[in-house]
């Protein structure tokens, strides 16, 4: 079966049903029966519904295509329900990641190396690169509802999904044939016109034209030895599978809501279903369709359970101690004190030995004696002088210079 990528990049806001049927909160990932229910209802406008209901809700060996749920990307990066066996993990450190919901696919793969690359958005529960955002917001609009006879408003608040400019939402499905696969993808065209989730009379849940590619290069081919299935949509096990309950890590979710049709509007029966990012241990795994059409409707109404599930990747070692940055500058250091181990240490290249070595000979030889002028004296302008003095010593100082000329025979 071939396993097919979709890119949905929204357009308008999109509101996608919290399970607690509060509306003024919203659910992060667009489950994939929900998506069941929005192909379905767009093969009936093409014309294929019947037969689409015979490959797969009322397909006794299985159906011919199964969903995951839809989860947000942002860029390149794809977030991801993590496997619950060891998300979060044990030694979080300073990043709290108990509270990220949906982490990248290559944390799945590699685990966190640097925590200062990662931070989580408390809002949506996504693990993102540091400074990247997150690639959606939780809006919670104001409307209200005029009665037009009346003139009564009736204000509400309803909350809704606003993406980014690079983001959206992004999913698989596995389809069994050519036929199925170019009619899924039709499919797909036409809700990102008319709109998914809800609200959508006001124009919410629109995106732009879908963007297919292989996803078998995602995941793991080949089979867990241990039979560990890592579910990427929500799962209502078949009466054939054999799964091992006493093994693994799974949450359950009670899902309800309403029915769209011409047949009227009513709750839906409430069901329980594995949710995504659960792991079960099972040689293989189908899922089911459950009718949850209210009672006395006129015709049922499938809650899509198939499995969509890849093997259960290995725990990643989630912090591992990178290499201190002054440690491959220091190891050349040991090498250099090992070469000039027994001879004696160049001195250092700021301080000039040579100045300082007459000063101190100068210091020895006038040791005893009388101390030299300061520098700022000069030294060759004073001996003069001191001869001078030595010569006139007992005899009287000649005059500067004779002031008139002596006769001659005074003498």
């Amino acid at each position: 079966m071939a396993l097919i990528e979709v890119r949905l990049r929204p357009s308008t806001p999109w509101r996608v049903g919290h399970g607690a049927g509060d509306r003024e909160r919203v659910d992060t990932v667009y489950r994939s029966d929900a998506l069941y229910s929005a192909i379905s209802h767009a093969m009936k406008t093409l014309g294929w519904l019947n037969e689409w209901l015979d490959a797969t809700a009322r397909n006794e060996a299985g159906s011919a295509v199964r969903f995951s749920s839809l989860f947000p990307f942002i860029g390149r990066t794809r977030l991801i329900a993590p496997p619950k066996t060891w998300w979060p993990p044990a030694n979080s450190g300073r990043l709290y990641t108990e509270a990220a919901k949906l982490i990248p696919l290559e944390v799945v793969r590699n685990g966190i190396v640097e925590e200062s690359r990662w931070m989580v958005d408390g809002e949506t529960g996504c693990l993102c690169h540091t400074g990247s955002g997150s690639p959606m917001k939780i809006v919670v609009r104001t409307s209200a509802a005029v009665d037009r006879l009346t003139g009564v408003a009736d204000p509400h608040r309803i909350a809704c999904l606003e993406f980014a400019s690079n983001a959206g939402w992004w999913g698989m499905f596995e389809v069994s044939d050519e036929t199925w696969e170019s009619r899924v993808k039709s499919a797909f065209r036409l809700l990102a016109d008319s709109g998914f989730g809800g609200e959508r009379s006001r124009g919410w849940g629109r995106a732009a034209a879908p963007e297919f590619n292989s996803a078998s290069s995602l995941f793991p081919a080949s089979a867990n030895e241990d039979g560990a299935w890592w579910l990427l949509s929500t799962y209502s096990p078949d009466t054939e599978d054999s799964v091992d309950w006493s093994r693994g890590e799974y949450t359950a979710a009670q899902r309800g809501g309403w029915t769209d049709s011409g047949s009227g509007v009513a709750p839906k029966k409430q069901v329980r279903i594995i949710e995504e990012g659960s792991v079960v241990f099972a040689p293989s795994l189908r899922g089911r369709a459950v009718d949850v059409a209210p009672d006395g409707f006129p015709h049922p109404v499938y809650r899509a359970g198939f499995a969509l599930a890849v093997p259960a990747p290995p725990e990643p070692v989630m912090r591992s101690a990178p290499a201190p940055e002054p440690q491959p500058e220091a190891q050349p250091e040991p090498e250099a004190v090992m070469e000039e181990e027994g001879a004696p240490p160049e001195p250092p290249p700021a301080e000039v030995q040579a100045p300082f070595q007459p000063e101190a000979e100068a210091e020895m030889e006038n040791e005893g004696g009388p101390a030299e002028p300061p520098p700022n004296e000069v030294q060759p302008l004073a001996q003069p002088e001191e001869e001078a003095e030595m010569e006139n010593e007992g005899a009287p100082p000649e005059p500067d210079a004779p002031s008139e000329p002596m006769p001659e025979g005074q003498e």
